[in-house]
């Protein structure tokens, strides 16, 4: 009391696995649909009886192999590619289930499905993921393969094709290629592969956009690649990522990092130094709309990352912000970066004006430095004091003001304040900013010569 539901592959002997073979010797019953008893007759023993049915019969085929198989007999039902794949493993087990027939052993023995056999064919276009689609429904809704087909599509799968097209379904294909064109680019790579393994075998290859459905009958399978997919001769490739492997180390990773920023980035229009500076805020936070807050006087970086190389001074109002500009930067160019938060003289005299540590430190700052890049990113009361020394002070010329304060209380004040000042700067409106944000952009200004490099391979798909 026995069944054994066997694949029997894409129609040609030497795709049926030894195991099948040994179990069509085995039978004392084959059913199948009638064309394929011609692929593995040779393997059927002599005595065994064979019982070929029409199309449109599977639940007539399990519902006798079960029958068959009550009586004692040792059962094979065949099915072609895989007995699993669209094929009759599945009636056999609904049909058993529903019987309760457990004194019935059951056994499924795999075979080579189509999908497989054409992705051997072309090379290797299954190399990531994939999906298979029926585009047959008799016995799915259309509104459930729709479904399917425009998750296939958004999730970037290569997606196999099977009962793509027949007399009385003639329209489903095309609306499957609208589908995939709203998520795909027209270049995409196809395979029309018609009767493969068969002596009347031929594949062809297309594009998405160029896909002929006329082409496609119910003998083909057509195979549609993912967004890396790609020709070389006759074959078809889908990198699994060998070659472009997840980043792993810290320079790998800001790489990655800056990539994807300035892939965001790359519509929009804004000086090439503004953009790497908000590029470079951008991997500070990791919030891509960040841009929106990010505005600077024309030219204030480029300004900058000439007084950086020269050696020029930088002042911060907190030590988190100090911490933040890259020490290799400053060791290279000789740049001094000065917090007078925890000075003693700032310390007393913060006491005894009742004022904050981060204004007395930067009231000191401006008599020391009056010509340093001044570097907000905490303490909007010192910024305050900034743009009050430009308007009562000549002397004070700083070579810049980065206003990056955070908070809620006297931020937008401040803000609002530097940038009707006369003096090169950036801001962070509104909220936004903090001491990370501000060191961000000191180290863009150090940076801007690697600018161009990145934002040309980020449009060239290079990185």
């Amino acid at each position: 009391m026995k069944i054994t539901v066997a694949g029997i592959g894409p129609g040609n002997e030497q795709y049926i696995l030894p195991l099948v073979q040994q179990a069509a010797l085995a039978a004392d019953v084959v059913i199948g649909y009638t064309y394929y008893f011609q692929f593995i007759e040779q393997f059927i023993s002599e005595d065994a009886q064979k019982i070929p049915m029409s199309m449109g019969t599977e639940e007539d085929r399990a519902a006798l192999a079960l029958s068959e198989a009550k009586e004692g007999r040792t059962v094979l039902v065949i099915g072609s590619g895989d007995a699993s794949i669209y094929s009759m493993a599945s009636i056999v087990y609904e049909l058993a289930s529903k019987q309760k027939a457990d004194g019935i052993e059951l056994e499924t023995l795999p075979g080579i499905s189509a999908f497989l056999a054409v992705g051997s064919k072309l090379g290797a276009p299954l190399g990531h993921d994939f999906c298979c689609i029926s585009l047959s429904d008799l016995m799915t809704p259309w509104r459930v393969i729709e479904k399917r087909i425009r998750a296939a599509a958004s999730g970037d799968f290569v997606t196999s094709i099977y009962n793509p097209k027949s007399k009385k379904r003639y329209w489903q294909l095309d609306r499957l290629k609208e589908l995939f064109l709203e998520q795909r680019p027209g270049g995409t790579p196809v395979a029309i592969a018609r009767q493969v393994t068969q002596p009347e075998e031929s594949i062809r290859l297309t594009t998405l956009s160029d896909l002929d459905t006329n082409d496609v009958d119910m003998f083909s399978l057509v195979m549609i690649g993912n967004s890396q997919t790609y020709q070389y001769k006759n074959h078809l490739v889908t990198p699994r990522g060998y070659l472009n492997r997840k980043p792993q180390t810290g320079e790998e990773i800001q790489r990655e990092s800056f990539r994807i920023v300035a892939s965001h980035l790359q519509g929009m229009s804004m000086d090439l130094a503004d953009k790497w500076a908000v590029m470079r805020v951008i991997h500070t936070t990791g919030i891509l709309e960040d841009h929106q807050w990010y505005k600077a006087t024309k030219g204030a970086i480029c300004k900058w990352h000439d007084f950086l190389k020269n050696g020029g001074d930088i002042i911060t109002d907190v030590t988190m912000a100090r911490s933040g500009v890259t020490k290799r930067y400053v060791q290279k160019y000789g740049v001094s970066v000065h917090c007078f938060l925890d000075d003693d003289e700032a310390v007393k005299s913060a006491w005894e004006l009742q004022i904050t540590r981060s204004q007395a430190g930067i009231r000191k700052a401006m008599r020391l430095y009056p010509n340093a890049l001044y570097v907000i990113g905490n303490a909007p009361t010192a910024l305050m004091d900034l743009t009050d020394e430009l308007l009562v002070n000549e002397n004070f010329k700083p070579a810049g003001i980065i206003g990056a304060p955070v908070g809620f209380v006297n931020v937008i004040e401040a803000k609002t304040q530097l940038a009707q000042a006369v003096v090169d700067h950036v801001i962070m409106e509104g909220n936004r900013g903090g001491s990370n944000v501000a060191a961000a952009i000191v180290n863009a200004a150090f940076t801007l010569e690697e600018a161009q490099a990145y934002f040309q391979k980020a449009s060239t798909g290079q990185f």
